[in-house]
């Protein structure tokens, strides 16, 4: 996608939003897209009350994309000014400079077919032919739902009641929104997927159980006509166990391994976000002093000690909204948004006698020095990070334990 398509995507109605999947930012929002986001941003709308999604990541569509699966999410927008959903298709461009992009282009709300033509209050179940067999034998959890009833339930395979853990009558006696822990907000985004076209990517929510217990599930529901009523073919597959993997993946790739602390890939991620704020930025670089001797003379995981005491105190003596990095070694980063020089001074000597106070049975005392900078107008973050390892540098330099400016 040329940088000169982004003015004549201005002209369409469809909202288009140009996102990178790697930063996850927002490149390119063509003005009816501005009109429907406000102020929003992209982690509000695709977390927001009315959102479904089938990856937390956007980086984990790629493949999909690349193999030209239909994918569409949906999203928490403001309509007259009121929150709506919005489904969006997905697709993959170039865009120079960043590689591939994200094309989100939201999918204009056309007459509904096929399943508000009639109710469901005829149906019965039938034990067989061919849908009879497909429903009741497949292992995986199935729900046929109206849609025009506010999702009634009117019939379930065996083994969405063995997940689910209700009879076969208290199944059908409930709508889908007594099942998702969305409740009644569930319906604008059951309206939104009866519009998507068949064959999308499935999308994911949390359903409530029999017991009380929640699972994450991920539901593919396409519309079908079965002996003249046409409805809904709900299928649920149980992600439970992925998602947690996920997590523990996703906090490992954010997170160091010993100390726990965000690592350097999330200082580039955080602080690219916190740049274009007008409000004063100071960034702190901490150094173990003597480090090596430690390590030496105690061994390496005496080593060990200091570095995840020191990480515990670091995290002690910052603020809430203060971030904390493992670095490399015995470095350590810690960025203080809204924060002015004379503050971050103050932030840093704290941290600094804390540390000389610090006590580890069998290792002598230790200390740190820590450089210090406040990031001016135009400045890249290369540009800052110099100065402030410039500033720890002389700190260093002229006798360690100490704390200066940049």
């Amino acid at each position: 996608m040329p940088q000169h398509d982004f003015d004549a995507l201005n002209l369409i109605h469809t909202p288009v939003w140009v996102i990178s999947p790697v930063c996850e930012r927002i490149l390119f929002a063509n003005a009816a897209a501005t009109r429907i986001m406000g102020n929003r941003t992209l982690e509000e709308m695709r977390g927001g009350h009315y959102s479904a999604s089938a990856q937390t990541s956007l980086s984990m569509y790629v493949p999909d994309l690349k193999n030209a699966r239909e994918i569409v999410e949906i999203w928490t927008v403001c309509r007259d000014a009121r929150l709506a959903p919005l489904s969006c298709r997905l697709t993959l461009s170039e865009l120079a400079p960043y590689g591939e992009v994200i094309v989100f282009e939201g999918i204009e709300r056309g007459a509904q077919t096929g399943l508000k033509a009639s109710r469901s209050a005829s149906y019965q179940r039938k034990k067989q032919g061919f849908y009879a067999r497909f429903f009741f034998t497949n292992t995986a959890p199935m729900l046929l739902i109206d849609p025009a009833r506010e999702g009634q339930i009117v019939d379930a395979n065996l083994a969405a009641l063995n997940f689910y853990g209700y009879s076969h009558d208290e199944m059908c006696s409930k709508h889908t929104w007594e099942i998702n822990t969305m409740g009644r907000d569930i319906l604008p985004i059951m309206t939104e997927i009866s519009r998507l076209p068949g064959g999308h990517k499935p999308l994911n929510f949390v359903h409530r159980l029999a017991d009380g217990a929640t699972r994450h599930v991920q539901t593919y529901a396409g519309p079908i006509e079965i002996y003249g009523d046409k409805l809904m073919l709900c299928i649920v597959h149980d992600i439970t166990e992925q998602k947690r993997l996920e997590l523990e993946l996703e906090h490992a790739a954010q997170h160091d391994a010993m100390t726990g602390l965000l690592n350097r890939r999330q200082f580039y991620s955080i602080i690219e976000s916190q740049i274009p704020s007008p409000q004063p930025l100071s960034l702190l670089l901490v150094d173990t002093d003597r480090f090596k001797n430690i390590n030496d003379v105690f061994g390496h995981l005496k080593g060990d000690e200091v570095l995840i005491s020191l990480a515990r105190t670091l995290e002690a003596c910052c603020r809430e909204e203060d971030y904390v990095f493992r670095w490399g070694g015995e470095e350590f980063v810690i960025l203080l948004p809204c924060t002015p020089l004379d503050a971050a001074i103050h932030i840093a000597e704290t941290i600094r006698a804390a540390v000389a106070r610090i006590t580890i049975p069998g290792l002598p005392r230790f200390t740190v020095s820590i450089g210090v900078a406040r990031h001016e107008q135009s400045e890249s973050i290369d540009e800052l990070f110099k100065r402030v390892d410039d500033a720890l540098y002389r700190a260093k330099n002229d006798g360690r334990n100490k704390v200066l400016a940049a």
